[in-house]
Order: C-alpha cells, then structure tokens, then sequence
C-alpha cells in the first residue's frame, strides 16, 4: 500500500554520511525488507476478516471493527509517534516500531483463546508499530546512498511493499484459511455450546502459528535494524507551527486530505470483502482458501499499474490520469454490482490495476504549490489515512443492510469523489491556479 509517514519535518543527512553509499547496501536491504513486512502485515488482513466472521459468527459490521482498528492507529499514533522519534532518533525509532508490531502479532496467540476482543486489540498494537515504523524508516530510503538516485531507491522499496502486499493473501489463504474446518457459519449455532466453543477455538488457533512466525521475523529485523551501522538523520522544521486556517486555505489540500480518505477507504473496503464476495453463489463460490489466492491478483493489479503509470504519467497529466483510473474503477465496480459469475469476479479484480496510481498521484496534486506548509501539509494527508477505517465500516453497515453486492456502491461513491478531484485538478492545471 505504501503509505506515507506522518511527519511535519524535514529529514536530512549529513553530506560526510551520504556519500559513502556504497557502504549502505546492507543497511538498504534491511530498510527494503521493511517495506515488504508491513505491507504483507497489512495485506493479511483481508484473510483473517472473512476468517474471524465465520469463526465468531459475526455480522459484516462487526468484522469492519478489524480495520477499524487497525487503521485507526495510523490516526491516533501517528503524532506521538514522531514526537517519539524525534526524542529517540530515527534508527531507535525503527527498532521501537518493529518491537511493537511484534508484540501485536505475539497477542494473536493468547487473542485464540480469548476471543474477539483480544484480536481488536492486538491489531490496534500492531498498526501502531507499523505507523511508529514508517515514520521512522522511510527517511533512511533517502538518505542510504546519493541524494541523485534517492527516487529510484524509493521506487524499490515501493515495489517491494507492494509484492508483500500481493503474496500476502496467497500466504494467508495457505497457512491459516486451508486448515479452516467447513462448517458453514450460519450453521455453527446449531451446535451445543460446549462444541460451539470447541470450535471456535480449534479455528480461532489456525493463526497462533503464523502470527508467532511473524513476531520472531519482525523481533530479528529489530535486532538486525538496531546493530545496523545507520547514518544519523538530522530534521528540521520546514516551517513554524502552520495554524489550521493557513493549511485550509488551500483548496487543493482540502480536497486532496478528501481524497486521500475516500481513496485508503475504497481501496481497503473492497479488499475487506473480497474473500466473501468471490465465495458468493452467484459470483465464483469459492471457498475461503481459494478465494484468498485471487486477493492477491488485485494486490498484484496495483503493483504491475505501478509500472505502467509510471510510463503513461511522463506524458499524461496527473489530473486526467487520476481521473480516468477512477471512472475505470467506478466502471468496474458497477460491473461488479449488475453481473453475475466470472464477470463479477474478475470486474471486481480489475480495480486492483486501476487504484495503482491513486495515492502518489492523490498526495503530490493535494501538495502542488504549498511551499513551506509542505511538511505540515503532509501530515494532514497522512492523518487522512483513517478512512481505512472508517470506509470499511461503511460498507459493513450497507452489506448488513441491503446485501453484499449492493453494499459495494460504497466504495464506487468515493471513487467517484476522486473522479471529480482528478477533474478539478487538470482544469486548475490548464488555468495555470492553485
């Protein structure tokens, strides 16, 4: 997914430290490896929603509260995480993250015997170490080597956190959903209570394995990340403290910070359901292993459209480009909606290609032209990441409401704000405004 730290200041390397990039191949790898983890981390939540339901026997709402949680972090501690680094420095910072994430994933094991609740909370721990994590490392994509190659590095690391991202679900789909028992939700209160509980702690364990895998991978980089020899990144404020009014007086960061919401919140919502979408009668009727396997073509979709907006971008405006990914997914999710089987699935699918570009392009329109409020702005931006949040629960009222299918218009509604934000942007463009 790649999303941005939540930082107002600007980090900056000494130039004696910068210039010895070929000392940091080691470090870079390490830096890389971390954009790939949370991005896996945060992709694996898409085969445990659909996995925690069945087991729980929760409503499509109450399933939401998963990505609730989770993306609430990014809104609640991304502040206190870069006061934290700023005190700490950047490389404790990183370390602190991982150690964190890991003690998130380590709840999943006692969250198996516990119940729900346990699970809500250890998501919430371990987003909050993702987000302490990447507003501490990616200022070292920049500053591991020569300031003139710092944007393909971060290319790298980019696509690096979209393949975690893409292999994920597979993943997912084989360690914990392929040991999942078929007993179909709607038929597990039949059961006595003392089988009902049985049960679900016999499903509920399937990802004790795996989150425990995890947490001894994320306490490793920790260990690695900590006696990695690191440049020592300095920062500075970009400008004194900007005042609510400043930053709102720019239209164009409004509706970017909209943007951004709407965008992490469509894109998030429709990975959330995607797994009991494709297991529909009507759509593919897969069951939950074999429907994750398809989660991670609309991963991949975002990964490969990367590649190729990159091309398409050198010649097209960002506005028009935007614009028309966002009709294309709007296209598609209505397809979804009307259609039935194979049509439906792979509809769905496509959006995955047309969200690649969305929030680089989203976040640089949002920013054009801010100046010295750059910093400040950003953080607005990246607070703005709650929507994956708050989107997702959307969509779980409207799928408790009038159905899965039509539970999708949801996330169509936001991509057609982005449509009108594209729009607006490349008229801005062509006027030559803010």
């Amino acid at each position: 997914m790649g999303f941005a730290s939540n930082t107002s200041t600007t980090a900056t390397v000494p130039n004696d430290v910068a210039g010895t990039s070929h000392k940091r191949t080691g470090p870079l790898v390490i830096v890389t490896i971390l954009f790939f983890m949370w991005g896996l981390l945060t992709s694996l939540n898409d085969v445990l929603i659909p996995h925690l339901r069945a087991v729980y026997t929760l409503s499509y709402v109450q399933a939401m509260l998963v990505q609730f949680c989770f993306f609430g972090a990014y809104f609640i501690v991304s502040l206190p995480a870069g006061m934290l680094i700023r005190k700490i420095g950047y490389q404790s910072g990183a370390v602190a993250g991982l150690v964190i994430a890991a003690a998130g994933c380590a709840l999943f094991y006692p969250a198996a015997t516990r119940g729900y609740a346990l699970f809500l909370f250890a998501f919430f721990v371990l987003a909050a170490g993702i987000t302490t994590l990447q507003v501490a490392a990616n200022p070292y994509v920049t500053a591991l080597g020569d300031p003139r190659t710092a944007s393909s590095r971060l290319t790298l690391t980019q696509a690096f956190n979209s393949l975690g991202t893409t292999v994920a679900p597979t993943l997912g789909g084989m360690l914990i959903l392929s040991g999942a028992g078929a007993l179909a939700a709607d038929r597990i209160h039949l059961l006595p209570a003392a089988q009902q509980a049985l049960y679900r702690a016999k499903e509920a364990a399937t990802v004790q394995g795996p989150y425990l895998a995890l947490a001894g991978t994320l306490l490793l980089l920790a260990i690695l990340f900590a006696a990695a020899r690191l440049p020592r990144i300095v920062h500075h404020d970009d400008a004194e403290a900007a005042g609510l009014r400043a930053l709102l007086s720019h239209r164009n960061l409004v509706l970017g910070a909209i943007g951004i919401f709407l965008y992490v919140g469509g894109e998030v919502s429709i990975g959330s359901f995607l797994i009991n979408f494709l297991g529909d009668d009507t759509v593919a009727g897969l069951t939950p292993a074999a429907a994750a396997h398809y989660v991670s073509y609309y991963w991949g979709g975002a990964m490969v459209g990367r590649f190729i907006g990159f091309a398409v971008m050198r010649r097209v405006s960002p506005g028009k480009a935007l614009a028309f990914n966002a009709a294309c997914a709007i296209a598609f999710i209505l397809t979804a909606i009307f259609s039935h089987g194979h049509v439906a699935m792979w509809a769905i699918l496509a959006v995955g290609l047309f969200n690649s570009i969305m929030f680089p392009t989203i976040f640089s329109m949002a920013l054009h032209r801010l100046g010295n409020l750059t910093g400040h702005a950003s953080g607005v931006l990246c607070m703005a990441i709650v929507g994956g949040a708050l989107v997702p629960f959307a969509q779980g009222v409207a799928a408790d409401s009038v159905g899965l299918h039509w539970s999708f218009l949801v996330p169509a509604a936001c991509y057609t704000f982005i449509l009108y934000f594209g729009l607006a942007h490349a008229g801005m463009y062509r006027a030559g405004r803010d």
